[in-house]
Formats: C-alpha cells, sequence, structure tokens
C-alpha cells in the first residue's frame, strides 16, 4: 500500500473512533451522571428533572453559623488545654491559654457578665456539671481548680471576647482517669429539686425560633422573692444539645436594678435552639449566699409549619 493511501486509512480509523467514543459518552453520561436516571445535574447543587422541576441540595449549616464549643479554633484563636489528661480527684488544677493566629497568649480580654472569662466543664453523659472562673496570669494563662472527682471524658468550654475580637465559645477534651460510672441522661421534666429548692420550667421551644424559657424558683411552699444578682443578673442559664454538647448562648431578660425585672421568682430567658432534640439546661441561681445549680432536660420540637391559605401540599423530589 502506497503512502498516502495508508495515511487516508489511518485518519478514517481516527473518525470512526471519535464518533463511536462521542455516542457512548453522550448515551450513557459521565459515571455518576444524576441526567442517568433523575434529571440534569447543575454546577450549583440543583437538579433538572425531565417533568421540569427543579430540585434543591439538602441544606448546609454554615460553619459560621454553629453552635458555640464544638471548635477548639476559630475566627483565628484556640484554646490550648496545659494537660487534655487528669486523674480523678476533688482539686484538680487545670490551666489553659487562648492563643491568636500568630500563637501568642491573649493577655487583654472584655468583661461579659462581670468576668473576663467564663469556664464550662461538664461530663459528655451530662451527669457532671461546673461553672467556674479562672484567674488569668500576666502571660495569657489561666487557672483554676476543679472538682474532677467522676472519671470519665469531659469538655471544656472557654466563653470569653478578646479585647478587639468576636464573642467565642472554644471547646476541648478533657480525659479524667478512674472507675467511670456512664448515665442515661435523665428525662424530659418540668419541675427539679436542689437542696430544698423547687424549679420549675415552663416554655415550649421550637428549633430554630426564637424561645422564652422562664424558670421559677420556690424553697419549700414559698416563692423566692430576694434572689441575688449573680454575673448580673438573677440567675445564669446554660444548654447543651445532648447529640453533641453543642453550647448554646441564653441570655436573660432585663438586669437587676433596671426597675422592671423583679428578684424572683420568675427568671426568664431568650435561645435560640438549632435543631430539634434533646438539650441539658444547667441553671445557676444566688439566695442567701449560696449560688446553686437546677439541671433539666428539655425536649426541643420541630418547627412550626406554616402554610398560607390555597397553598398546596409539600410533595418530595420525586413524589408523586
Amino acid at each position: 500500500m502506497k503512502t498516502a493511501q495508508k495515511i487516508t486509512a489511518f485518519v478514517v480509523g481516527l473518525v470512526a473512533v471519535f464518533a463511536v467514543a462521542v455516542w457512548v459518552g453522550t448515551t450513557l453520561g459521565p459515571e455518576g451522571d444524576v441526567t442517568a436516571e433523575h434529571g440534569e445535574g447543575h454546577t450549583d447543587g440543583t437538579v433538572q428533572h425531565s417533568d421540569g422541576h427543579t430540585e434543591a441540595p439538602e441544606a448546609q449549616e454554615p460553619a459560621s453559623e454553629l453552635p458555640g464549643g464544638l471548635q477548639s479554633s476559630q475566627d483565628g484563636f484556640t484554646l490550648d488545654l496545659a494537660e487534655s489528661l487528669a486523674v480523678a480527684d476533688t482539686n484538680v488544677p487545670v490551666q489553659f491559654r487562648i492563643l491568636d493566629s500568630s500563637g501568642a497568649p491573649v493577655t487583654q480580654y472584655v468583661e461579659s457578665h462581670e468576668k473576663l472569662l467564663h469556664l464550662i466543664v461538664v461530663r459528655n453523659d451530662l451527669a457532671a456539671f461546673q461553672h467556674v472562673h479562672p484567674v488569668l496570669d500576666a502571660d495569657g494563662t489561666w487557672r483554676v481548680p476543679v472538682n474532677l472527682n467522676r472519671a470519665g471524658d469531659y469538655r471544656v468550654f472557654a466563653d470569653f471576647t478578646p479585647e478587639g475580637g468576636p464573642a467565642l465559645t472554644l471547646g476541648t477534651n478533657l480525659h479524667v482517669a478512674g472507675d467511670y460510672d456512664p448515665q442515661a441522661l435523665p428525662p424530659a421534666a418540668a419541675a427539679t429539686e436542689v437542696d430544698g429548692y423547687a424549679v420549675t420550667l415552663s416554655g415550649t421551644p421550637n428549633a430554630g425560633e426564637s424561645s422564652m424559657l422562664t424558670l421559677s424558683v420556690g424553697n419549700g411552699d414559698k416563692p423566692v422573692t430576694d434572689l441575688a444578682p449573680y454575673l448580673g443578673a438573677y440567675g445564669h442559664l446554660v444548654a447543651l444539645r445532648a447529640s453533641d454538647l453543642a453550647y448554646l448562648h441564653v441570655h436573660p431578660a432585663g438586669e437587676p436594678g433596671d426597675g422592671a425585672t423583679p428578684s424572683g421568682p420568675e427568671i426568664a430567658f431568650h435561645t435560640v435552639f438549632p435543631s430539634a432534640g434533646d438539650y441539658r439546661l444547667f441553671l445557676d441561681f444566688a439566695h442567701r449566699g449560696v449560688v446553686r445549680t437546677a439541671e433539666f432536660t428539655v425536649t426541643v420540637g420541630e418547627p412550626e409549619q406554616v402554610e398560607s391559605p390555597g397553598s398546596e401540599p409539600a410533595h418530595s423530589g420525586h413524589g408523586r
């Protein structure tokens, strides 16, 4: 075969192979392409179906909107615990630093609720809770003794505002060696008792909605009307999501001395629960010179669905 004939045959062969490849790619689509069964995929994650309707991708919670305490580093600041291992004891020294983006310890803070930093130490099963206030050294090291007489894995939360920075809650793990007796989460209840004080909870929170929780304190059969201010309010409430110990910021309604907020028996708090499920609440209140902690489990419901008049029921992406 002459050279020209060989070249012509080779070119014809290439054209034929390319045509077959185009036909296969068009017919089968790339591996995992949603067009094969469901519809046309778009770069924004939506899917265009053969019947013309578009299905949006599953919503993802932006990292900036995550509840506090799930990260040890955020916005350029890091919670640096000096020792993450301890032995069960009633007086365990805990020390840590808050580091900035350059790795230098932060030494200047903005006061919040009458303290420069609030340290929450809670066992992972939510059966042991402490709210303490460390002392800051000149070199940026925080120190505080903590009662860790109950062994287990703990989450340590630092709630603070660095000077010139955002309000943050960072969290890290602390492992306490010893005999560990994990406890089941107590069922949801509207009343609890601590040191002879009866505390009741009212309010029906739904996920993603602003909720008002009211806690009422009584002593014996009498309401307590002379609560003492504690951390700038008549009570301080910490809420933790049971599934992952996410830390929620809860704000008291009113403040002592504003001429409108009574000193008991009711203490009201505003909060937003990010998801449905069980949460553990810890209420610190002061009376007759002693700070006590009342504990509750609350079950948060799904957000209420409000349908406009004449609207059609919602359908799933593949429903008919």
